[in-house]
């Protein structure tokens, strides 16, 4: 499936895509673009729009686009719920909430600054989300 969503991304636009393909969609593809194609996207490429404005998979009620998609496909991992945790400070500036925030939210900048390219980024950070899902699986057991 197609999944499209705004360009240059950061904390939930890197998040989002880990989980699409690691629990809902393995075979994701990923479109990145301006904000205002995203719905014209989304009909011509029959993609799945998330983390942009007015969209099913975005922000909603004082949480983030990470933690709708787990809501909406019915995830109930408690590792993927405190991972959803410490998105949702480092995407929503909520940065005392968690002490894993502020360093997200830093590689997030740093990663973004490496690579300019999406999909290079991701490429990149998903290694990040694995190893911070890893973590958080030894911190729920």
């Amino acid at each position: 499936m197609k999944w499209v969503t705004r360009s240059h991304v950061h904390v939930d636009r890197v998040a989002c895509p880990w989980l699409i393909r690691r629990f809902v969609d393995s075979e994701a593809e990923f479109i990145f673009v301006p904000a205002s194609r995203i719905q014209e996207v989304a009909e011509d490429e029959g993609a799945i729009p998330f983390d942009a404005p007015g969209v099913e998979l975005g922000h909603r009620d004082g949480t983030c686009s990470f933690e709708t998609i787990i809501e909406k496909y019915g995830l109930k991992d408690k590792a993927l719920l405190k991972l959803a945790h410490i998105v949702h400070c480092a995407d929503t500036d909520a940065l005392a909430e968690d002490p894993l925030a502020a360093g997200l939210e830093a590689i997030a900048v740093g990663y973004s600054l490496r690579f300019p390219d999406d999909h290079e980024n991701l490429a990149h950070q998903f290694e990040v989300y694995d190893a911070l899902y890893a973590w958080c699986r030894v911190q729920v057991k």
